[in-house]
């Protein structure tokens, strides 16, 4: 080997030295060993106890055991809705082994998110700082701290794969823009903080993807950004205000369009518009008339709405992320077809919970 290639062998070895070296001049694996002892602290280990009934309905206690991230020093604990959904009682682990009744300050179960608080002394609570899923990229490193399989504590790392994603809640809304990642994530990571190499949070782990029930690799976070949007609410209402219009609708696709002789072929047929809803009140019309087309039956002879604020409507779920962005009492314009003339139509929002009560 001549002097001349073992300069250059020498020259990648060195590049590649600095390309797995952080901002902070530490190796990757320095950087691991960092953040996990300077935040392992800040993740708890979360036990459910709820009750379920056998067939004599004779109550049953059942376990059920996932991951939290603590916030602050007041005791504000952020994990899954599904982690503690459902929970007769609540008990948190700290770092230390000791234990805290918890009590839940505030759930979301569209964005699988809750809120629990205990009531231990500052000084045994580390903080996991926040911060910002905006910017991230693919392929940009990621950590992920939880207790799969109730093994307190377990570091996992590995990159973010996709950005963007689709997952349906439990209650079977879909939350947008969800991180995927191969950090291994189990059950009993739920909950559990998604870092940056920086050993800020920026994803809560919520879900894997999984044919055998463990980890292949494919694992979900929310985004920490849609955290913040919504924490607020969480501990000062316990719920979130979403908006509602009132409306059931379908999707028209171009084989419905030119069965019934629509003058659009894409767009959200109105179904149905519930009385004394924002919808109602604002005069939109829904169908009356049922016609199967193909395996579907549509109700038809109600408005097509197209857009919503000049965004174009196309599927039902549009709609659905659409109305996630808003806040009750805001004014949306929706432009419809009604006997194939095309109109505007103005409608105030109200607040989910309180249905037909103003």
């Amino acid at each position: 080997m001549t002097p001349k290639n073992i300069y250059k062998i020498l020259l990648i070895s060195i590049t590649g030295i600095l390309f797995f070296t952080s901002a902070h001049g530490e190796t990757d694996e320095e950087n691991n060993i960092r953040i996990y002892e300077q935040l392992n602290a800040g993740v708890v280990n979360i036990l459910k106890v709820a009750v379920s009934y056998d067939f004599y309905y004779d109550p049953i206690p059942t376990e059920a055991s996932g991951s939290g991230v603590v916030i602050d020093k007041n005791g504000y604990i952020l994990t899954n809705s599904h982690v503690v959904e459902g929970a007769e009682t609540l008990e948190v682990t700290l770092v230390d082994s000791s234990k805290w009744n918890a009590k839940i300050i505030g759930t979301d179960p569209k964005n699988d998110i809750a809120v629990i608080k205990i009531d231990a002394p500052s000084q045994k609570l580390t903080i996991i700082p926040f911060g910002d899923s905006g910017d991230l990229k693919v392929g940009q490193k990621v950590l992920a701290i939880g207790n799969p399989f109730g093994l307190d504590r377990t570091l996992t790392t590995g990159i973010i794969s996709s950005l963007g994603r689709t997952l349906r809640s439990e209650t079977g809304v879909e939350m947008d823009g969800i991180i995927q990642t191969d950090a291994s994530i189990n059950p009993g990571n739920s909950g559990g903080p998604l870092l940056n190499s920086e050993g800020k949070l920026i994803g809560l782990t919520t879900a894997i993807f999984s044919p055998s029930g463990g980890s292949v690799g494919i694992g979900f976070a929310v985004p920490i950004n849609v955290v913040k949007r919504i924490l607020p609410d969480l501990i000062q209402k316990g719920y979130i205000p979403y908006p509602w219009i009132g409306l059931e609708m379908q999707t028209i696709i171009p084989e419905f369009a030119k069965e019934l002789s629509l003058p659009v072929n894409k767009g959200i047929l109105v179904a149905k518009v519930i009385p004394g809803s924002p919808a109602s009140k604002s005069g939109l019309r829904g169908g009356k008339n049922y016609l199967r087309v193909g395996n579907i039956i549509l109700v038809v002879g109600g408005d097509i709405i197209v857009s919503v604020d000049e965004k174009e409507m196309n599927v039902v779920s549009d709609m659905f992320r659409f109305l996630k962005e808003k806040k009750p009492g805001d004014i949306i314009n929706i432009t419809i077809y009604r006997d194939n003339k095309k109109m505007n139509v103005k409608v105030k929002l109200e607040e989910e919970g309180r249905r037909g009560q103003q």
